[in-house]
């Protein structure tokens, strides 16, 4: 094509516009026309599906119909074709468009714009979440460059009108995008913020028993202590895990009973048929010159040859379990015991959360990868129906159940009970009335947050059962794997111990821990109280800080018109009593021996009392006086001894860590 043609062409359309008067139309080369611009359009498109712009560019309908039909023409076909469009959109679309109400700053470009975010008033919605309507524009005239030169100008007439371009609401988005119709058009809504990726954590709801640190006793007013054993051992696992996040622990998970029987003691074995054996040891006390510390150190026998394992698995799989250190870690750990189980044991696993279900029937150890398919297919989502999983747990419990064989409830969670008996008394009331079944009850607390450890402790103490905080792997080892046996299988139930001193001896006492363990006097020969239980292997320690009489360390003083203690030639400093029962008997037997003065320490007393004094310190105990964290590592290093696991050696780090925290 000549430049002279092109100028041509252009001129007759500036004389077009300047209103030059032109020949009516010929119906029929317009019809003509028309059909064949409809032809090709319809021909060019490559989908019929529904259009959905994006914001860079649309990928079918109308717009892209265009582009090809346009990168298809000759280059004159182009130019004719563009100046058709044009003469259109000022035809049919500006009246629309002066119509329209002023759109917010940026207009449209909050919605499309892909220059960059828009500012916080005006947020990009991104189009996935806003479904498009097709717009559908009714038939307009089309004319050719030919038409047009011999068209005479067109009447005003009213715009051709569209439909209506709607949003469907989405989550994150209400109200729909301005009408494109020639007729008044409602404002348009400004899209309502999308909800932040990030949802922030729920405030602290972690719940821990609330007991005060025993207080120093005048023994000539009260010479009798009485408790019940303790094997749990959550608090150290507890307290490691908020050091080691960087934080001191919190009020009420101190528990020193718990972090001194996290640790093994070289206990003599208990003879002949003894469940475990008894041993008394008196030392120097290291904080507080002129008192002297007793342990008390009970060893459980363990299991030569076990009976058949009966276990249910009640796993929380409630919301709260939606983190990687609660229902994964749990199904890990869960994964270590399997292997420890023989092939005549038998498992099953119920799960509740806004509702208990079982999601495994009992099934012999030996199928071991049905046993992890069911764990592995667990989902975290929901309320918390403790009741409701506690009651499909026993259930199925008793199911199982056979003469002579063993049956456990492995209760897993954390603690958080919300639906159905969620207080710790009512559950405690609950438990009770259950564990006449013969079926033992452990707990097993996961991840930080909604920790409720009051409850767990609760349910273990009354269901028979012990109590630990698995915060990670190796953890589960230490308890599901390296003490499977006495985790799983005891040896002496509700035993208690009984402390009688002697005011001719012993001035003043207390008992270091314990403190949600304390009977009264007259529990201890009440077979009907309950108490706690030893497992297989299982070692307790219980340690007292006595005051010899006549030590300036006294820190009461004696009545003006209180009666004397009676001088006596013996060198007993108390006598201990112990009561337990045979697992499934319902009377006690009794086991009696004299604490004497010449005792000799405990072997590897030191290292316990370097953790009694460690957890004094955490408590902010003024009893201990000047003794330090620095005292406490100093007793922790020389006394670690032998340490196979690794196990001493990370307390000591711990007490530095904790010493620098509290700096």
């Amino acid at each position: 094509m000549s430049d002279r043609d092109t100028h041509d062409d252009l001129d007759d359309l500036k004389s077009l516009f300047e209103g030059v008067e032109t020949p009516a139309p010929e119906a029929s080369k317009k019809a003509e026309a028309l059909a064949l611009a409809m032809k090709n359009f319809d021909r060019l498109q490559e989908t019929s599906a529904q259009a959905r712009p994006t914001s860079e560019r649309p990928k079918t309908g109308l717009f892209k119909g265009v582009r090809q039909m346009i990168a298809n023409l000759p280059t004159r076909g182009i130019l004719t074709a563009s100046t058709a469009l044009a003469a259109i959109a000022m035809v049919a679309v500006l009246p629309a468009l002066r119509e329209q109400p002023v759109l917010p700053q940026g207009g449209l470009g909050g919605l499309y714009s892909s220059e960059g975010a828009a500012p916080e008033a005006e947020r990009e919605v991104p189009m996935d979440d806003v479904v498009m309507e097709p717009v559908v524009v009714e038939e307009a005239p089309a004319f050719t460059l030919n038409d047009l030169q011999a068209s005479a100008p067109p009447q005003p007439q009213a715009a051709p009108r569209a439909k209506t371009l709607n949003a469907a609401p989405q989550s994150g988005y209400s109200g729909g995008l301005t009408s494109l119709s020639g007729g008044a058009a409602s404002p348009m809504p400004v899209p309502a913020p999308l909800p932040d990726r990030y949802v922030a954590p729920e405030g602290d709801t972690e719940a821990f028993p609330d007991a005060d640190a025993n207080p120093i006793k005048v023994t000539a007013e009260d010479p009798v202590s009485t408790f019940s054993v303790d094997v749990d051992t959550a608090s150290w696992s507890v307290i490691r895990n908020s050091l080691n996040r960087g934080m001191l622990p919190p009020d009420g998970a101190v528990r020193i009973e718990e972090m001194v029987n996290y640790f093994h003691y070289d206990y003599p074995a208990p003879v002949a048929d003894q469940p475990f054996s008894t041993n008394v040891g008196v030392s120097d006390s290291p904080w507080r010159e002129g008192t002297q510390l007793v342990h008390i150190g009970l060893q459980g026998a363990e299991v030569v040859e076990r009976k058949p394992l009966n276990l249910v698995f009640l796993i929380d799989t409630s919301g709260s379990m939606n983190e990687p250190s609660k229902l994964p870690l749990l199904v890990q750990s869960f994964r270590l015991m399997l292997d420890q189980l023989q092939p005549e044991d038998s498992v099953a696993i119920v799960t509740y959360a806004g509702s208990a279900g079982r999601v495994l029937d009992p099934t012999p150890a030996s199928e071991r990868e049905t046993i992890l398919a069911a764990l592995n297919n667990l989902q975290a989502g929901g309320g918390t129906a403790g009741q409701a999983g506690l009651q499909q747990a026993y259930a199925t419990a008793a199911e199982m159940t056979e003469e002579g064989d063993v049956s456990r409830v492995i209760l897993a969670t954390d603690g958080d009970f919300n639906i159905g008996i969620s207080e710790p008394d009512a559950l405690k009331d609950y438990i009770a009335k259950q564990r006449d079944s013969g079926t033992y009850l452990s707990v097993l607390g996961f991840g930080r947050g909604n920790l409720d450890d009051a409850t767990m402790q609760a349910l273990a103490q009354t269901g028979n059962g012990m109590a630990a905080y698995i915060d990670t792997l190796p953890e589960a080892q230490k308890v599901l794997v390296d003490q499977l046996t006495g985790t799983l299988f005891t040896i002496a139930d509700d035993v208690k111990i009984q402390v009688e001193w002697n005011p001719a001896q012993v001035a003043e006492y207390r008992l270091i821990g314990y403190e949600t363990r304390a009977l009264n006097r007259e529990d201890f020969n009440n077979d009907k109280v309950d108490a706690g239980e030893v497992g297989a292997g299982h070692q307790v320690t219980a340690i007292y800080e006595i005051t010899p009489v006549g030590s300036d360390a006294r820190m009461t003083d004696p009545l003006r018109y209180g009666a004397n203690p009676v001088a006596s030639g013996s060198d007993e400093l108390g006598f201990l009593r112990l009561r337990y029962k045979a697992p499934g008997e319902e009377v006690s037997q009794l086991i009696e021996t004299p604490i004497l003065s010449d005792a000799a320490p405990l072997a590897e007393a030191d290292w316990a009392t370097a953790i009694a004094g460690f957890g004094q310190l955490l408590q902010g105990s003024d009893v201990i006086g000047d003794w330090s964290m620095g005292d406490a590592i100093a007793l922790a290093q020389a006394s670690k001894g032998a340490d196979p696991y690794g196990y001493r050696q990370e307390a000591i780090t711990l007490m530095r860590l904790a010493d620098s925290l509290q700096r």
